[in-house]
């Protein structure tokens, strides 16, 4: 109230103590200027011209593709989800175990343990203790001779990698056999080595595959390049490995195949298909697919030849891994010699019958769905996969072991 008796105040005063001939009036000959002129003297500057924060209406944050689901309600399959979960819980275990298998008889000073946590898998800046106390069963800690406390693996875990490598010299031709159907799908057939050795884990290969692969001179020949890097090429091609996992399961139900992947045909509403008649245009379409040993470099990178070529190449992919799903980082070392594009992500999403993109949209794993039951259980297990998860049993048991005051590294 006070701001505006000021206000009209000062404007009585100047309006009284003007001349009738000066004052402002409405007067039709008046100009533009005068009408702006007179009302420069009085300041707007007190008004409100903004809303109040608490007024605002509050935009909702755009979320991270690092912690955006890939899957919405109510396509969300718990048990892939799960999957993923499990995976995360045992990282540990998993970068651990290879780690210190590596190690001269498997062992390792704390100390230096402390500072390999992403060779080891545990959360930076967070002590490893934490992480080896989980798995009691697995890894120990003790006292060496020195005075220095070391880490190394348990009495137990010693017969669990001896168990292991009786079943990966078991099944070394069927790994054999994988190593040559990726060399098949591969577009010049070769491979670097170190890619193969990366993800080993996925296909089940053993760690010393590189030395064992020296046995199948018939199958392999490595060759240094310039750079030093090693490449595994292949040397005879195989017609009976060249049969993928598609081709042979339409030999046993052709039509399961046929309704597994869709590759719509665009058509005008003029035509008037009903709903069976589209999908016998959208068969004609689909079929035949495009085998996944085949040479891709040679389709049209975006017709729709090359699109089933990829999905048939990935699918097969998927199906020669032990636990047929694989992360995104496991197909994207594969790119150049899969004749891959950066839109693999969209055109998986375009086939929800065959595959399930779970996790988040920046580390997404895909499911071959066709492989699991209802209850997100793998139908046929690989030895290697019983023996993962023998050991994951063994790894969440608790065992109670003596505290020791040397445990603050």
């Amino acid at each position: 109230m006070t701001v505006w008796r000021l206000f009209w105040t000062k404007s009585t005063a100047i309006s009284s103590n003007s001349k009738p001939s000066q004052r402002f009036s409405l007067n039709p000959n008046s100009t533009f200027s005068q009408f702006t002129s007179h009302f420069r003297q009085f300041s707007t500057s007190f008004l409100v011209t903004k809303i109040p924060k608490k007024f605002r209406k509050k935009r909702k944050k755009k979320e991270s593709p690092r912690t955006k689901l890939v899957q919405t309600q109510p396509n969300i399959n718990p048990h892939f989800e799960n999957i993923l979960f499990r995976d995360t819980h045992f990282r540990f275990l998993t970068k651990t175990k290879e780690f210190l298998s590596k190690q001269p008889h498997h062992v390792l000073p704390l100390d230096d343990a402390g500072k390999l946590h992403q060779q080891l898998g545990f959360p930076r800046g967070r002590k490893v203790v934490r992480s080896l106390q989980r798995h009691p069963s697995i890894f120990e800690i003790y006292r060496h001779n020195d005075g220095k406390m070391w880490i190394g693996f348990t009495d137990l875990m010693e017969q669990l990698l001896d168990e292991e490598g009786k079943v990966m010299n078991e099944m070394e031709s069927d790994r054999v056999s994988v190593v040559r159907k990726l060399l098949m799908m591969s577009k010049d057939k070769r491979i670097a080595l170190s890619k193969i050795y990366h993800n080993r884990l996925l296909f089940g290969i053993p760690e010393d595959f590189r030395d064992r692969i020296r046995k199948y001179e018939d199958y392999f020949k490595v060759v240094v390049e310039e750079d030093g890097k090693r490449v595994i090429e292949l040397v005879n091609w195989d017609p009976t490995l060249a049969v993928s996992a598609l081709e042979k399961e339409y030999m046993v139900d052709e039509d399961k195949v046929k309704k597994a992947f869709k590759f719509p045909i665009k058509h005008g509403k003029a035509l008037n298909l009903d709903e069976g008649d589209e999908r016998k245009l959208n068969l004609l379409y689909t079929l035949p697919l495009v085998s996944p040993y085949s040479d891709g470099s040679k389709l049209d990178l975006w017709t729709v030849e090359a699109e089933k070529f990829r999905v048939g190449l990935i699918h097969e992919f998927l199906s020669l891994t032990l636990e047929k799903r694989a992360y995104i980082h496991n197909i994207v070392e594969f790119k150049e010699e899969f004749c891959l594009t950066k839109h693999t992500y969209q055109m998986l999403l375009k086939q929800p019958r065959t595959f399930y993109l779970a996790g988040t949209e920046m580390n997404w794993s895909v499911f071959l769905k066709d492989a699991y039951g209802e209850d997100g259980v793998l139908l046929n297990k690989d030895p290697q996969v019983l023996f993962n998860e023998k050991l994951h049993r063994y790894a969440d048991m608790k065992v109670v072991k003596p505290s020791s005051d040397a445990y603050e590294t």
